[in-house]
């Protein structure tokens, strides 16, 4: 298929980013069995197809295998995933586990099902990555899931805290990683679209109107009509952090400064910051 002159700068833009990603956090390394996890969406699609680009172009060695999911939800195209992975002769597993008939049977009517969804999922991959060796999971986040998560926590959980291009599990068994964490949305939206990849919805969940992403989606959408650029410069106030200047006791030592020490920190001398007169001040 003839590429346009617009669809080659996207899809370099998009390698440029996986690239920067992968660097920046050190994310794959010579002799890495990388399980990427492929769910059907657009995003998951295009990690694969970036990853087997850098793959073939990297200076190092490092394997892909693609993990696909039935999670049995009625209708759920079983063929779609594996006739396709088929075309990208690349190594591949089909996990078959009823987490549907779990997730609603546990979650009441109207709640959210994510967060009970995800968490099953997880446990899945950990073990199939552990089954088959792998020393990655590769995940398709991308920037707004990223920023999404981060406002999530903000409004709704009370903390600073984000969604990792790169984190250890909890048991500390396995490394998960965040390839497309600097690309945005709309840009890997078109990809896929060019791409014509054969897209599978979630009809478990992606229905449900009440969940607090999507109004924090919004939001996000909203600021970005009226100031173009807004969530980048948002996106990058994440990796630009200086602890000093927030509120947490666990990662700046607030208890020891004084006018003394922070006088030593940036080489001003006492005097100069408080007079003598002042200092010798009879209460």
């Amino acid at each position: 298929m003839q590429k346009s002159t617009n669809f080659k700068r996207l899809e370099r833009r998009l390698e440029r980013l996986v690239g920067k990603a992968i660097e920046d956090y050190e994310m794959i390394v010579h002799g890495d069995i990388i399980l990427v996890c492929l769910s059907g969406g657009k995003d998951s699609y295009t990690l694969l197809e970036i990853l087997q680009t850098l793959q073939r172009r990297a200076p190092i060695s490092f394997k892909l295998i693609a993990m696909t999911l039935d999670q049995k939800q009625p209708g759920f195209p079983t063929h779609v995933l594996p006739e396709y992975l088929e075309t990208k002769r690349i190594p591949f597993t089909l996990i078959e586990e009823d987490t549907y008939s779990i997730v609603k049977d546990t979650v009441p009517e109207g709640k959210t099902m994510c967060s009970l969804c995800s968490r099953l999922r997880r446990g899945i991959i950990y073990r199939v990555a552990s089954d088959l060796g792998a020393t990655k999971i590769a995940l398709g986040h991308h920037r707004e899931d990223i920023l999404e998560t981060f406002f999530l926590n903000l409004m709704f959980g009370g903390r600073l805290k984000a969604m990792p291009p790169k984190l250890r599990s909890d048991d500390k068994r396995h490394i998960v990683i965040r390839p497309l964490a600097y690309c945005a949305e709309n840009d890997i939206a078109r990809y896929a679209r060019a791409k014509t990849f054969p897209i599978i919805p979630c009809n478990l969940c992606g229905s449900q109107d009440n969940l607090q992403r999507q109004s924090i989606k919004a939001m996000l959408d909203q600021w970005e009509r009226v100031s173009p650029g807004k969530k980048q410069t948002i996106f990058q106030s994440l990796t630009r952090v200086t602890p000093s200047h927030l509120m947490d006791t666990t990662l700046y030592d607030f208890a020891s400064l004084s006018a003394t020490t922070a006088a030593h920190a940036t080489g001003v001398k006492y005097d100069t910051i408080v007079p003598a007169e002042a200092r010798s001040v009879d209460v």
